[in-house]
């Protein structure tokens, strides 16, 4: 399993993702979700993964392999962040149906979070279904989840809107992937965080979280001691005589 939140801002874009994967319990391990397409001064595109690894690394293979072609199908060619979801979304497709030969019993689905900005257009984030199909993040809806999103959402939906700063995004962000971590093993260190202010297109790889990162620390310690100062703080119940 694993988990990834973007969220389109009015200053930028925000992306973070774990990096866990595992297909029961003794057989876990580590791999990067996020891939980045950049071309100086023109493009720069994220995209997160979840669901079936294989499925996901072909996809984005794929792509790669395509852009550096720059023929038919190449990000290079994209008039559009629209084109690139729907590129992805078509690459997708084209996937399962060439490894979806077998039996059926082993889930080929993926799902994607892309996200960007070409010159000349503004940032824009999309969410693509394990069928190719897709959804694009709005001012009322300006975050997306894939993988295990139900511990990390309250932060999200309490916390942040379209209006939020790049920094306290990613604060949340971060919040928000360690409130999975907490609450669910296959979802683990380390983070990649990418963030994207508006028309910067400047060269920049995703940073890497570890568990020797001090500010990440320091970051869940807080929110852990804040939370318990909160609880402690609520006033008590009606019944709080009763039940001494």
């Amino acid at each position: 399993m694993t988990y990834c939140v973007a969220i389109r801002l009015e200053s930028g874009l925000i992306f973070a993702s774990d990096s866990r994967t595992n297909a029961g319990v003794d057989n876990i391990a580590t791999f990067q979700k996020m891939y980045t397409f950049e071309i100086a001064g023109r493009l720069r595109l994220v995209m997160m993964t979840s669901g079936n690894l294989a499925t996901s690394q072909s996809v984005a293979s794929l792509l790669d392999l395509k852009s550096r072609q720059d023929g038919p199908g190449s990000l290079r060619r994209i008039g559009s962040l629209y084109d690139a979801a729907v590129l992805v979304g078509q690459t997708l497709r084209e996937v399962i149906a060439r490894d979806g030969g077998g039996d059926g019993q082993v889930d080929l689905g993926a799902s994607f979070l892309l996200g960007g900005q070409l010159a000349g257009e503004r940032p824009r984030l999309f969410n693509i279904y394990p069928q190719g199909n897709f959804i694009e993040a709005t001012a009322d809806t300006p975050c997306f989840q894939i993988g295990e999103t139900k511990y990390g959402k309250p932060i999200l939906d309490r916390v942040l809107n379209y209006r939020s700063s790049l920094e306290e995004a990613i604060r949340c962000a971060l919040i928000s992937l360690d409130s999975t971590m907490r609450s669910n093993l296959s979802v683990a260190l380390p983070i990649h965080l990418m963030w994207h202010h508006n028309d910067d297109f400047t060269p920049r790889a995703p940073l890497r979280i570890g568990e020797d990162d001090r500010y990440f620390r320091e970051l869940r310690a807080a929110w852990g001691r804040g939370i318990k100062e909160t609880f402690a703080a609520l006033p008590a119940t009606p019944w709080s005589e009763e039940l001494a």
